[in-house]
């Protein structure tokens, strides 16, 4: 799946067991272990998540 660094091993390991989630920010990031020690691995990913489908069908503005 996703590489992602280590701070416990400090090296790039593929990340095991990934989520990918969204953050507060909107943000995507992939959420899983180290498969060496089993720390914790975050890595952000790029671009912002796309806007739920409730957004798109709410009205941009006032009515006219």
């Amino acid at each position: 799946m996703a590489e992602g660094y280590c701070v416990k091993c400090k090296a790039k390991k593929p990340i095991v067991d990934g989520v990918e989630e969204t953050m507060k920010n909107g943000r995507k990031a992939v959420k899983g272990k180290c498969p060496t020690c089993g720390a914790v691995m975050f890595k952000i990913l790029g671009g912002k998540a796309a806007p739920t489908a409730a957004a798109d069908a709410a009205p941009a503005g006032p009515p006219a």
